[in-house]
């Protein structure tokens, strides 16, 4: 079945979202494709439900660091409820998300978008052609390619966790890592952060974070730096991490091992090659505009695109503004 639309948004996070929204309240019609939940990375699986958790991460800090000065008693997380509390926020989002949608009368459609020509796109047993199109299809967690890599859990999965193991390595020294290890240490777990780089957090500032490196080990979190991943071999209900380190072989055991080796852009699947889309690593090639170089009706914003911007919901949100203007005004 063919269907024409003014706009087709691929994605429903931040960048998508917005940029939909503006155009429809334009008068243009609009479809939306994802094929996750409605609703994106940050509200559903980012930002919004790991705040809950910081929430409670915080309450113990601070428990702790008042105790003996007026404060007294030891506070602890019960994980289960804790994880229940944070589906509250979570569980409504794809159905309120798809109902704000729909009664702006936009179109929805759930699935992956695959680039048939220029303007087409296939979803399912639809071919969408747009006037206009914009990528804002987020990001996924970058593949390690080593032996055991299915026993990796991703930051999605860990805000998924009914129960905190009792040992957890968490493999990259970004902010995923050190955000989920303040969390599952001040929960009482046992956590091991695991960088193959000299330093970690090494897009920030070194002083900022030798401060933090000190925070994190004065809470019981180990950091294992010059250290990179071979293999992950699963022993019973546990893992073993099999590691280099200035050529010796190291090995670390844990209940869980988590992904915190950064985000990449999730293109692959959508056969830009045939839609005229050129890409590079950090994701859709753009101009000063968020054109794609290529393809004039295209457009890309937030985790999708390789612009200058951090991959943050705000700005995500701003590149989405900009990318509605141009859509709908022209590029200005």
């Amino acid at each position: 079945m063919n269907k024409n639309f003014d706009l087709i948004v691929i994605g429903t996070g931040a960048a998508g979202s917005t940029t939909a929204h503006k155009c429809r309240n334009e008068g243009w019609s609009v479809a939306v494709i994802d094929h996750n939940p409605f609703g994106g990375t940050c509200a559903l699986r980012g930002c919004d439900p790991k705040k809950v958790l910081v929430g409670a991460a915080e309450l113990i800090d601070y428990s702790k660091r008042l105790n003996g000065k007026g404060v007294e008693g030891k506070l602890i997380i019960d994980w289960k409820g804790l994880m229940k509390f944070k589906r509250s926020f979570t569980k409504s989002v794809p159905k309120t998300r798809e109902k704000g949608f729909k009664d702006a009368g936009i179109e929805i459609f759930h699935g992956t978008a695959v680039f048939i020509n220029e303007n087409t796109i296939a979803i399912n047993e639809f071919k969408l052609t747009g006037k206009k199109i914009l990528i804002a299809n987020g990001a996924k967690p970058a593949k390690f390619n080593i032996k055991g890599e299915e026993h990796i859990t991703y930051s999605d999965q860990f805000l998924q966790l009914n129960e905190l193991p009792e040992k957890i390595i968490f493999v990259g020294g970004g902010y995923i890592s050190f955000e989920f290890a303040h969390i599952a240490a001040l929960a009482g777990a046992d956590v091991t952060i695991i960088h193959r780089g000299k330093r970690p957090l090494e897009g920030f500032d070194k002083n900022l974070v030798q401060l933090l490196t000190k925070k994190s080990q004065k809470l019981g979190i180990k950091i294992g730096l010059n250290t990179e991943v071979n293999s992950i071999i699963k022993s019973g209900k546990n893992l073993i991490v099999v590691s280099n380190s200035g050529g010796t072989e190291k090995t670390f055991n844990a209940g869980l091992v988590v992904h915190g080796a950064g985000r990449i852009p999730e293109l692959d699947e959508m056969d830009l090659e045939k839609g005229n889309v050129k890409r590079e690593k950090r994701g859709v090639s753009v101009n000063e505009y968020l054109q794609s170089v290529t393809n004039p009706i295209v457009y890309s914003a937030g985790d999708s695109v390789a612009s200058n911007g951090l991959p943050l919901t705000p700005v995500a949100t701003m590149e989405s503004n900009i990318a509605a203007s141009n859509i709908l005004n022209g590029n200005k």
